[in-house]
This record gives structure tokens, sequence and C-alpha cells, in this order.
């Protein structure tokens, strides 16, 4: 089979595969479609070291089941369109027996810590493995993936209708998380550092935008919080920056969930911690809210097509790859259908 393949930083081609062989448990899948994401740049630039080259690309992905085990637990079939949870957990650890495998003591991520599914086929536990809507178009299902993490730090601020949230990061995160919020009847405040994603926020209908290097950004925040500062802020980011800003504006008895990375130490007062008792939360990947992300998309409350930059076919895929980590500012998502030439 054919498979998009990274060999080293800045090395990605696509390559002859061994088809892949399904155990019991797993499924084996036609691949139909998927995404790029931020993280596969980041290994692509050699900046994810967590990657173990050389390792097929992809964990933003949709298949066609080909084979699977009569007795799977979502009572799967041949046929069945699916999308993947590409979180592999062990169910063994703390985290597992609580329900939180999203941070499992081993989590292995398909596509960095083991091979991805931007192949032809691609084999994966059939427990992790959901229906997907027929209607939703093939382009978009993908971004399934990261909704579920925009929700997932939703659901770890346990934002409610009603709040204030505000959003520190306009990209693909940051945007999916404001439609996300909008479902709830939460309109959110975004920041970004590039006004040209914060542009892009405003045609997508959120007018509620700030630009953080101006001097009155924090003045901005506070206007938009009425002077009372945000109950809910989410970090989208992965700026030390901005994790020092949404402590700022946070409310008195505020929550904050970090869905962001930080490339380097986060130094501060954690005084303020303390002095507005604030909920200070991380926000690893998804834990669940795939089923979730998917419902949204189906009942239309979610458009993910607002984050969509373009749809490229799969022998495009090392050039898209390329393209991505050159112009940042121009592609927020790329997605791949497997049927188009």
């Amino acid at each position: 089979m054919k498979a998009i393949e990274l060999s080293g930083p800045f090395q990605v081609h696509m390559v002859e595969r061994p088809m892949p062989v399904r155990k019991k448990g797993q499924a084996l899948l036609r691949m139909r479609s998927m995404s790029l994401c931020g993280s596969d740049i980041n290994a692509y630039r050699g900046a994810n070291s967590l990657v173990k080259y050389p390792v097929i690309l992809g964990h933003e992905l949709t298949g066609e089941i080909v084979e699977i085990d009569n007795d799977n637990p979502r009572r799967l079939r041949p046929g069945d369109l699916v999308q993947v949870d590409p979180y592999l957990y062990c169910g063994q650890c703390y985290a597992c027996s609580i329900g939180r495998t999203n941070c499992c003591k081993s989590l292995s991520v398909v596509g960095v810590h083991q091979d991805g599914g931007m192949a032809e086929y691609f084999v994966h536990p059939a427990s992790m493995l959901y229906r997907a809507p027929q209607q939703v178009p093939l382009a978009f299902l993908p971004l399934s993936e990261p909704l579920a993490i925009a929700l997932h730090g939703l659901n770890r601020l346990n934002l409610k209708a009603g709040e204030n949230l505000c959003i520190f990061g306009a990209g693909p995160i940051g945007l999916l998380a404001a439609m996300a919020a909008a479902s709830r009847g939460v309109d959110a405040v975004l920041v970004d550092v590039l006004p040209s994603r914060l542009a892009y926020a405003n045609k997508l209908g959120f007018s509620k935008t700030v630009y953080s290097m101006q001097e009155d950004a924090l003045k901005q925040l506070e206007l938009f919080s009425e002077n009372q500062g945000f109950a809910c802020c989410l970090e989208a980011s992965g700026a030390v920056e901005a994790i020092k800003m949404s402590m700022e504006v946070a409310s008195h008895a505020g929550r904050i969930a970090l869905t962001g990375w930080p490339k380097k130490p986060l130094c501060f007062d954690s005084g303020i911690i303390t002095r507005k008792e604030l909920d200070v939360r991380g926000a690893r990947t998804a834990a669940g809210e795939i089923e979730q992300a998917l419902s949204l998309m189906e009942q239309g409350k979610v458009d993910v097509s607002g984050v969509l930059s373009c749809t490229v076919p799969f022998r495009k895929l090392p050039e898209a790859v390329e393209m991505m980590a050159a112009n940042p500012e121009k592609y927020l998502k790329i997605s791949c259908v497997m049927d188009i030439i």
C-alpha cells in the first residue's frame, strides 16, 4: 500500500509499505479522509520530541471498515464509515481507572509514538472507532478530532450557558472552541498575536476579538468582561505570555483550562492563583468527546468548514505538509479525501 512517511525532520514522502495485518479486537480500515494537524507540522520540523522516526503521519482519520470481529463493542460492520479515536491507553493506570484515559501514564498517539493512518489502509482497536454520520462531507469528518480536543477543554472548564469565556489563540482549536461554546449559548472573546487570525475570526462571525500586542489589550478585555473578569479562560496557543494573561483576566474564583503546549518554561508569581482562588486545569487531547463532536457536526450546531483552508488528493499530502509548514499564517486545516484524484 501507499503511505505518507516522515523519515526525519523536513523529510516527508509517499512510500510503499506492507499491508497492515488485523489482529483480534482490531478493525482493518480503508482510509477515506484525513486532515493535517499542527502537531504533524511540528513533527515535520523536528520540533516534537515525542515523534519516533520513521513514522507514518496522521491521527485525524476517517475510514471505512473492511474487516472487523462480529462481537465488536459498537456493533460495527464492514462498509461502515467510522471516525478514529487516535489516543491509545493502557487501561490499568490510575488515570485510566477513573476514566481519564487521555492522560494515561503510557498514552500512545498514532502518527506520533507509532504509525498513523495517512495510508491506504490502517488497523485500529475496534473499541476506539465511532460510526460517522453519512450526511457530513468526507472532507469535514476528520475535523471531529480537533473539535473533540476543543470540547474537552470546554468540558474541563465545565462551561455553562450564561458564563463569559475568553479564548487565547485563534487557531483551529481556539476557533472550534468558540464555535462549540456558541452551541452552548456562550459568546466567546478571542485573543491572538496575529491580526490576520482575528480578522478571520471576525469573518466567521466572532466580533469580540482582541489583539494582544496592543498596549490596551488588558483594558479591552476588562471592558468585554464588564469589569468582572472572565469566569472561564481557555488557553489554546501554548504561549507562556497568554497563560499569564489568562490568570490576569480571570475573575476571582475563575476557571482556566490549558490546552496549548508551551515551548518554554512558565515563570510567574503563583500568589495570583491563591489570591483569586483560581482553578487551573490541564486539558490534554480528548477523552470520549469524539462522539459529542460528531453529534454537533451532524446536527449542524458546529460548522467545521470555517477552519478548513483547502482539500487535497492523497498524492499531494507531502506537498501539503511542506506548504503548511512554510506558510502557517495562510492555513488553518488542510484535509485529504482519498477519492479525489
